[in-house]
């Protein structure tokens, strides 16, 4: 740990974590090009670049900055979004699976948006506002059965109660779909398999702002969530109001899942792998707000170039769900190893 003094001003910084966000932050970028000059019109990572500086000719700039960068940017954040988020819940839960694909909070949001598709109708901002709402509203409900008086809410209950609330919901899901008309149906199962196809700048715009507010928040709030990580009781005796931070780190997750997947959908796995991958590539322990956060741009970023280079097209969510089960998988295997 090294820190940089000016004035009355102190920030501590640790060399390889910096190292490790600055390369995630390269290689996310990097996808981001590659995912940009990848069609039926090819376009090479320099003339991207090009056109992103201004450079470019009017039609590889109409492509580049009109029909392929919003999938980019939208990938991008949700991806960082997805990452933060599954940090925040681990850390709290304290447990590698507590992440919000797990604990029925992406579910929530789903459900949100299938009802404003099959039953309500309406066009991409009530989608999104109903994306959010379901997301909103299941997390409120999960807490509020996780608490108990005296003793609010601990990881091992909010993530028991997480998982038996995603099941209800999923069966729910289910549920609105066969009872939909079949052009709705298809919609509805295509939009729930997490995609970034389409994409403009509808979704990457409001992103951004959600994003704008939320990832600041987040960060401000890291460090006592590292503190939180101690204990309860040690938490408190640093001085740390442990209830009032879970509940407003529990906000600011929910809004960033939610942003993130009414965007482009319930993109399964990035929030539970990114915040464990990020803990590996940093070798320290707690949560990793900000590595976790460009591992799962890094992560959705390559998820969706390899969804665009496979002989047939597939939505970005059909990969991250076969990386995501190999990965859940080994990290199951491994820990019943060290048992």
């Amino acid at each position: 740990m090294r820190a940089i003094r000016a004035g009355g001003l102190s920030l501590r910084w640790e060399p390889r974590t910096a190292v490790v966000c600055g390369a995630l932050a390269l290689l996310a970028a990097c996808a981001a090009v590659l995912v940009v000059g990848s069609g039926e019109f090819p376009i090479s990572p320099p003339d991207v670049v090009r056109v992103l500086l201004g450079q470019g000719d009017r039609a590889t700039e109409f492509i580049v900055t009109r029909l392929r960068l919003p999938r980019a940017v939208t990938g991008l954040l949700a991806g960082l979004a997805l990452g933060l988020s599954g940090a925040i819940f681990q850390s709290i839960s304290r447990n590698p699976l507590g992440s919000p694909d797990l604990i029925g909070f992406t579910t929530g949001s789903a459900t949100g948006a299938l009802l404003q598709i099959l039953v309500f109708g309406g066009g991409a901002l009530a989608i999104t506002v109903s994306s959010v709402a379901g997301a909103v509203l299941t997390a409120l409900a999960v807490y509020l059965v996780a608490y108990r008086r005296g003793g609010g809410v601990h990881g091992v209950r909010l993530v028991l109660i997480g998982v038996a609330a995603a099941a209800m919901l999923e069966a729910f899901n289910s549920y609105l779909i066969t009872r939909a008309e079949l052009r709705e149906a298809y919609e509805a199962a295509f939009w729930l398999t997490g995609s970034l196809n389409g994409r403009d700048w509808d979704q990457a715009v409001p992103l951004a702002l959600a994003l704008a507010v939320l990832v600041p928040a987040a960060l401000a709030l890291g460090r006592s969530l590292g503190m939180g990580e101690l204990g309860d009781d040690a938490a408190q005796a640093l001085g740390v109001p442990v209830q009032r931070t879970r509940a407003l780190l529990t906000v600011a997750g929910v809004g960033l899942v939610a942003a993130a997947t009414a965007a482009a959908g319930p993109v399964p796995f990035v929030a539970l792998a990114a915040p464990q991958l990020a803990r590996r590539l940093t070798r320290r322990p707690g949560a990793q707000l900000l590595p976790a956060a460009l591992t799962g741009a890094a992560l959705l970023a390559a998820a969706d170039l390899i969804s665009l280079h496979l002989p047939t097209a597939v939505p970005v969510g059909v990969v991250t769900g076969v990386l995501g089960g190999v990965y859940l998988a080994w990290l199951l295997a491994a820990t019943g190893r060290r048992r």
